[in-house]
């Protein structure tokens, strides 16, 4: 095989769908609804919980922030993903590439320390509802925010270039339909050992230990639930943990496997399939997640609603 140096390499090409021709427009059409409605959904939650004062809780703006993510998600991946099914092979140069790969990494940690520190929000709620307002003070919920949002920036300052430092072999083609680590990886010459210990690691710190927290987070939670001897109580704590519960799951699985996966774990198709769980479903799903299935959501809404009317009415 030829070798190139890094140094002449200057774009990629995305195979994406290219195996199955006949279904592009199809699915040009599929991920465009996906992309319009999810930025839809998520820029609702955001609008509804800025201006509704009585979702000013620890419980809303962990969900509000998990929007924010959602819809960076849908920006980093969405507009490359539909020219690449319009044109079935697209190019994406080296700087596109890299800052593709940055902000994946970004909003991809960001979601996993959201969603655990979701899971911690909610133990505190339930299991020591008395104490939560001291437990979850606005100074607790700031610096969990804030570590959500920094953590990802130390990881993805770290692995993108590193990345990139390796040189890459001819063909220049990537076999996924965005610039994830892994695909991208397979296109390198050089010993990556060191490089692998260090993605397994952080992927064990970042989704593994994360994901474990939150199961036992939810153990605890299932037995304080148990214990209530309202039927009402039980029914809405157990609506409340099964949302992110939902998000959990869906996330947190297709990402474990995507990323501690042996390199001939799974077909590409399979790795782009999981892919799209995790970068796409996931951001569609938890609008409807978080908003049809909570009422306060619902009335929030509809109290926004009433005022725009109010006003038109005027």
């Amino acid at each position: 095989m030829k070798r190139q140096n890094q140094s002449s390499v200057v774009e990629f090409i995305l195979l994406g769908f290219s195996n199955f021709p006949k279904l592009q427009e199809q699915l040009f059409g599929i991920f465009l609804v996906v992309h319009l409605v999810t930025l839809m959904g998520n820029a609702m939650i955001i609008v509804i919980i800025s201006l509704e004062q009585s979702l000013h809780v620890p419980m809303y703006l962990f969900i509000l922030n998990l929007s924010l993510v959602d819809v960076s998600f849908n920006a980093v991946v969405m507009p490359e993903m539909l020219m690449l099914l319009s044109n079935e092979k697209s190019t994406i140069t080296l700087s596109g590439c890299f800052a593709q790969m940055y902000f994946l990494l970004l909003c991809g940690v960001t979601e996993c320390f959201l969603l655990g520190t979701m899971a911690y929000d909610r133990f505190a709620a339930i299991c020591h509802p008395l104490s939560y307002p001291v437990i979850m003070n606005k100074s607790v919920f700031m610096k969990l925010v804030m570590f959500s949002w920094v953590s990802e920036i130390m990881v993805a300052t770290v692995q993108t270039p590193w990345v990139f430092s390796f040189p890459f072999c001819g063909p220049r083609e990537i076999n996924h339909l965005f610039c994830e680590t892994p695909p991208v990886l397979e296109l390198v010459c050089a010993d990556t050992f060191w490089f692998e210990i260090y993605a397994f690691t952080g992927t064990i710190f970042i989704v593994v230990v994360p994901f474990s927290l939150i199961l036992l987070s939810y153990i605890r939670i299932l037995f304080a639930i148990l214990k209530m001897p309202s039927t009402t109580g039980r029914q809405k704590a157990f609506s409340t943990c099964a949302s992110h519960l939902t998000s959990v799951t869906l996330f947190y699985g297709t990402a474990t496997m995507t990323y501690l996966q042996p390199k001939s774990g799974y077909s590409p198709e399979t790795k782009k399939l999981m892919s799209l769980a995790y970068t796409l479903l996931t951001p569609l799903l938890n609008p409807l997640i978080y908003s049809l299935r909570n009422s306060e959501m619902k009335r929030a809404l509809m109290k926004l609603w009433r005022r725009k009317v109010d006003l038109h009415t005027l």
